[in-house]
């Protein structure tokens, strides 16, 4: 090349002019660009050769006539002209198609507008080539379409300030998508607890999905799961209390919009009942719950006979009589397998209208039920039942506390529930006689309202033994009324538990202590179509029936001895019962595990809450005695939870301890044990 000739390379992906001005070696050159820096270019480097020559100070001069030129919607024009031919050009045929004439500058601005476009034409060689017209509108499409990405995602950055900001924001469907994208990556905090994994460990365990390092990117932060989740926070979008342990579960919070349609039209127009149902209205019927129970599924009744027997009533909610097997509301109940409860709220199996309306056993109103009628001998066992579809009418809505309050009292004009509560304490002690196995721990009921978060310890009190014993005795019914009549059911029993010996209890002070090391020794209940002993209970044979609006197995107990009882065949062979049965123990199983996780978050929230309150603590049991991990109960709150200590202890012992770190998120937390005086002071 000459010297003086003007020329253009690129320096990092910049376009840049200079002058030639020596060789460099064999095949390299030396160009001196606008600013005087010199540049050495091998051949590669240099992308158009003008045939211009100048002086690097008259670069600035050149560029400013080429800038004149370029129109880069000149390029359509002459994609047009060319296009069904499909001629190839170089820049100097552009220059001429485009601008009539081939002076340098024009040259050079048609190898520009050609060199940078991706749209019409195409290089091969030195020469470019028109794109074909179906290309060119697949091209328009995709520029379109990156374009509205571009617009769509600056709206969103809009949007995400405003709503940091506190700004009440309408998202759009682009939004939820991203933000949807972010909630199940910030749900990956929950694998903290399950898993044991730090936050750190855990984002560099699991990657981020693409979609949400470029959203997470974009917004300055980090793509990790605790970044993802404190965004999803800031945005208003979830609470810093978020239920991930629900979030990352199978478990529907909202019902299809099909079967809230349906469960609307059973309340509007109640479907035919097929059952012949016995009037049982004349009896005086009491309800027990908790004061916040709103799926009143239970209730019971005391009638005495002509020849002065005693005869029980229990009475459990007919949900069937707003079912079909297999309709829409069965299907979706059996889905779900069981009402979810959690401190904030529950999730009920049934549309919550018809769960707590019609399907419940509401005070004063006319109420279908399934009624197990039952006289028991002297000594406590069945002597005979009879089970109907039933029409009854709730006398009394009642709490726990206001039984006990009426079993202390011993009201005159409530003898039904005096004779009730020792017809309950006499069937407790024929169960024990059969062997049952009586364990007493306190348990907590954690409720989380307007972010106060309240519990209420359960212990032992009459009304909960007498309804506990009313319905354990319709389950053992259930049961012998399906064996002996050879009913498909999901039968429960439970193996024989070995026990400590008398003499291993006898070490441990009576109490809590002993109750734990007898709970450790139970094994787990089993469900199957076959009627087997339910050891813990102390019962030959029993199934559940009573909670039918909470948990699907008892419905489908229902379903199969209601038919029974009309003459019919029950809807569900053994086959079918045993798959139904193993489908809903996975979903219900999941409920649990949720139900345990979010019942320990807010636990550990409550003590969180309270950092120097001092609580008195039993020891229940090692979890590793080698390194003094023990399971400590908190009494005044029923918690059970584990503790280092730095001395010998035993169990059964009374501990002063103190919360000294706690992180609810990641299910950490660290007790100190508190002196006698350190508690002292505190208590002042």
């Amino acid at each position: 090349m000459e010297k003086g000739k003007l020329v253009e390379f690129r320096v990092q992906g910049d376009r840049r002019l200079g002058v030639v001005d020596r060789p460099d070696g064999k095949s390299r050159w030396i160009a001196i660009d606008e600013r005087g820096l010199t540049h050495s270019l091998a051949p590669r480097q240099i992308t158009y050769e003008s045939e211009q020559t100048c002086k690097p100070s008259e670069i600035p001069h050149f560029l400013e006539e080429v800038q004149t030129y370029l129109d880069p919607s000149s390029l359509e024009v002459a994609w047009e002209l060319l296009v069904e031919s499909g001629e190839t050009v170089d820049p100097a045929q552009m220059a001429m198609l485009l601008f009539s004439e081939q002076n340098p500058s024009q040259c050079y601005a048609a190898h520009c507008l050609l060199s940078e476009d991706k749209l019409y034409f195409k290089q091969k060689g030195n020469t470019y080539e028109p794109r074909s017209a179906a290309q060119v509108a697949e091209r328009k499409h995709q520029i379109e379409v990156e374009a509205n990405r571009q617009r769509e995602q600056q709206d969103f950055l809009t949007r995400v300030s405003q709503a940091i900001n506190g700004e009440t924001v309408e998202w759009s469907r682009q939004d939820r998508q991203r933000i949807e994208a972010i909630e199940k990556y910030a749900t990956l905090l929950a694998e903290c607890v399950r898993s044991g994994l730090t936050p750190d460990s855990l984002a560099r365990t699991y990657s981020p999905p693409v979609s949400v390092v470029e959203t997470m990117n974009t917004l300055g932060r980090s793509a990790t799961p605790q970044a993802a989740f404190e965004l999803l926070v800031d945005l208003g979008v979830w609470s810093v209390h978020e239920n991930l342990f629900l979030r990352r579960s199978q478990i529907s919070v909202q019902f299809p919009t099909k079967v809230l349609e349906v469960a609307q039209q059973r309340m509007d127009s109640p479907p035919p009942d097929p059952d012949r149902r016995l009037d049982l209205t004349h009896l005086k019927v009491y309800t027990i719950d908790d004061q916040s129970t709103s799926e009143i599924d239970d209730g019971v009744s005391w009638e005495l006979l002509a020849d002065g027997r005693q005869k029980l009533w229990i009475h459990i909610a007919d949900p069937t009589r707003w079912l079909v097997p297999e309709d829409e509301l069965d299907l979706d109940a059996r889905k779900r397998g069981t009402t979810v409860y959690l401190p904030t709220g529950m999730i009920p199996m049934f549309p919550s209208a018809l769960a707590t309306g019609p399907m419940s056993l509401l005070q004063g109103k006319v109420c279908c039920a399934l009624s197990f009628g039952v006289v028991l001998d002297e000594s406590g066992a069945v002597q005979e039942y009879s089970i109907h579809a039933s029409s009854i009418k709730p006398t009394y809505r009642l709490t726990y506390e206001d039984v006990d309050e009426m079993l202390e009292l011993g009201l005159e004009g409530e003898p039904e529930i005096t004779a009730i509560a020792a017809l309950a304490r006499r069937r407790q002690m024929w169960r024990q006689s059969q062997g049952a196995v009586s364990i007493n721990l306190p348990e907590a009921i954690i409720k989380v309202q307007d972010d106060e978060i309240t519990i209420k310890v359960l212990n032992d009190s009459l009304s909960r033994h007498l309804v506990a014993e009313m319905m354990i005795l319709a389950g053992e019914v259930a049961g012998h009324y399906g064996q002996v009549h050879k009913i498909a059911l999901p039968f429960r029993g439970q193996p024989q538990p070995e026990l400590p010996s008398d003499e291993e209890l006898i070490q441990l002070p009576a109490g809590f202590a002993r109750a734990c090391a007898m709970r450790r020794c139970m094994p787990k209940s089993e469900m199957s179509t076959t009627p087997t002993r339910h050891a813990g209970l102390g019962l030959s044979t029993y199934t559940q029936a009573t909670s039918p609006i909470r948990r699907y197995t008892d419905l489908l107990t229902h379903f199969q001895l209601k038919a029974h009882l009309r003459g019919e065949t029950p809807p569900f062979s053994g086959e079918q019962i045993q798959e139904v049965m193993l489908s809903v123990t996975t979903v219900t199983q999941e409920a649990t595990l949720v139900e345990r996780q979010t019942n320990r978050y807010w636990g550990l929230e409550y003590l969180r809450r309270h950092p120097n309150q001092v609580w008195q603590a039993l020891v229940l049991m090692w979890l590793r005695e080698d390194s003094r991990l023990a399971l400590i109960l908190i009494e005044d709150l029923g918690l059970q939870l584990p503790m280092v200590f730095k001395r010998g202890v035993g169990l059964g012992e009374q501990v002063s301890v103190k919360v000294s770190y706690v992180d609810p998120r990641q299910d950490v937390l660290q007790f100190q044990e508190v002196t006698y005086s350190e508690a002292q002071q505190a208590a002042t």
